[in-house]
């Protein structure tokens, strides 16, 4: 049921708008007012969270390290994985953001045979690897619609993404890859017993939405066939404030509609790890506890009563009950002070 609710929501999704546009013809409602509330949506959404990390207060380091911190100077360090200066938490970050590097070394725990098993987690990683930068390739090559002219990058995208030339229109790597991924990483939810246990509703959705999108983006451009120039059209006038709102084929409004459900969705939901990772303290903060004191700035002033005043208050009541006291303990024999 916990993946089953999603999907269904997903098609109703599909549904309102096919039936909106192909039915009410509702086109500027799904054309131009929803996109413009999503991304308006999606920009608010983002800062409101990116702004409320911000303002959290770190109060000392807590560095998630696996590695060896920096302390004497003939104890070799691990610079990426325990960075005692600012130069290693960006190398750190930038392995983390580019190539998913503590991903690639997740371990799966497994029993079989009442003994227990590790085992690398290398096909998640690159599931989510082939995805993101899939993802990211999509969306760059989709800057044809909104540029006039069209930035020098993209041609040179197209033609990368389709160097294997297969079918009339070229079908590109990353179409394949942005369907078989996510797909990859939907079985492994069902199928896997622990992820399956911990997964909800809202872990399924994203997954649904994205390739929803994915699939109606293919069908248009390899099935039914839609007019690329009303498009453009609609993506300009979208992109230069002054929409106009030609005759597209229902499956286009679909595919856009989705595209705002993901939008509005993204701020208030895991996705924000897109955000989130630059301004984690697990991640973002130098090592350095060795190397220097930090003393919480936020720390209210207190009244302590330190042993030694407590010491000094009953003092000839601790020798009267032959009590050590602190100095007798550690003052050495014969010295006098």
């Amino acid at each position: 049921m916990k993946a089953l609710y999603p999907f269904l929501a997903v098609v109703a999704l599909a549904l309102i708008a096919y039936i909106g546009v192909g039915v009410a013809g509702m086109n500027v409602l799904f054309g131009v007012v929803l996109p413009y509330m999503a991304l308006a949506l999606f920009i608010g959404g983002f800062v409101f969270r990116v702004a409320r990390w911000a303002s959290s207060p770190v109060p000392f380091r807590i560095t998630t390290t696996c590695g060896q911190q920096k302390s004497l100077p003939w104890i070799k360090s691990s610079y990426f994985e325990s960075p005692h200066n600012n130069l290693g938490v960006i190398g750190r970050m930038a392995l983390e953001v580019f190539t998913f590097r503590s991903l690639f070394r997740n371990t799966r725990m497994e029993l079989r045979d009442k003994k227990l098993f590790y085992g690398g987690e290398q096909l998640l990683w690159a599931a989510g690897l082939v995805f993101h930068y899939s993802f990211l390739i999509v969306v760059l090559r989709h800057f044809r619609f909104f540029t006039e002219p069209v930035p020098f990058f993209v041609p040179i995208i197209q033609a990368a993404d389709g160097f294997f030339q297969l079918g009339v229109p070229t079908i590109y790597i990353t179409t394949m890859a942005i369907l078989a991924a996510p797909t990859y990483l939907f079985v492994r939810r069902v199928l896997v017993p622990q992820v399956r246990y911990i997964s909800l509703p809202s872990d399924y959705f994203p997954l649904y939405l994205i390739l929803g999108i994915a699939l109606t983006g293919a069908l248009m451009r390899h099935i039914y066939r839609v007019d690329v120039a009303a498009v453009k059209e609609l993506a300009m006038g979208l992109f230069t404030f002054n929409p106009v709102v030609p005759q597209i084929a229902p499956l286009f409004y679909v595919h856009i509609f989705l595209v705002s459900v993901l939008l509005a969705y993204f701020p208030f939901s895991k996705l924000m790890h897109f955000g989130g990772i630059f301004l984690s303290p697990t991640r973002n903060l130098a090592n350095n506890n060795r190397m220097r004191r930090h003393v919480n700035p936020w720390n209210h002033p207190v009244n302590v009563h330190t042993y030694q005043e407590w010491q000094e208050e009953f003092k000839d009541k601790l020798e009267a009950a032959g009590m050590p006291l602190d100095e007798d303990v550690i003052k050495p024999q014969g010295v006098q002070v």
